[in-house]
């Protein structure tokens, strides 16, 4: 898939949402696009996890972490999975680990930053219900744009 958020924007502004969150870039991807699906959860990866072990089908799991920071949400043995399944990228609004890790997988993962402590493995959260952070609703299967210039959602695949 080739695309450039910023032309994206240029030409579709009008069905476009722009996320204002400043992510960092984490995977071997620098830029990756799908369908959207969501995880709500805080300090808890659980339910990350059991995503990411289904198909993923060229989706992007969307994770909104609360923003925190004190724990990550994915590291290298979840994000290895998610490749094995066939997801494009996950974003997670929180924190990764085994960043040197998740740079070599054919994968794409923004994140707010990193942090080495494990989270809680309860199940704790929703999925598949929408999610809002960085003034963008991301609802499960709109779709996810994402490269070096930033994330954008649209209702309906647009390249």
């Amino acid at each position: 898939m080739d695309f450039a958020t910023a032309d994206l924007i240029d030409d579709f502004a009008d069905e476009l949402q722009s996320c204002e969150t400043q992510f960092r870039p984490y995977g071997g991807h620098a830029a990756f696009a799908g369908p959207i699906a969501t995880v709500r959860c805080f300090r808890d990866n659980g339910l990350v996890k059991q995503v990411l072990n289904t198909p993923g089908e060229g989706r992007v799991l969307v994770v909104d972490g609360g923003g925190s920071l004190a724990s990550a949400l994915m590291g290298d043995m979840i994000a290895a999975s998610a490749v094995k399944n066939g997801w494009a990228g996950v974003v997670i609004n929180g924190a990764v680990r085994d960043v040197a890790e998740l740079r070599t997988l054919e994968l794409g993962v923004k994140a707010l930053g990193s942090n080495p402590r494990k989270s809680a493995k309860d199940g704790a959260g929703e999925v598949d219900q929408p999610v809002s952070f960085g003034g963008v609703e991301f609802r499960e299967n709109d779709w996810l744009y994402s490269d070096e210039d930033g994330i954008v959602v649209a209702g309906r695949k647009l390249v």
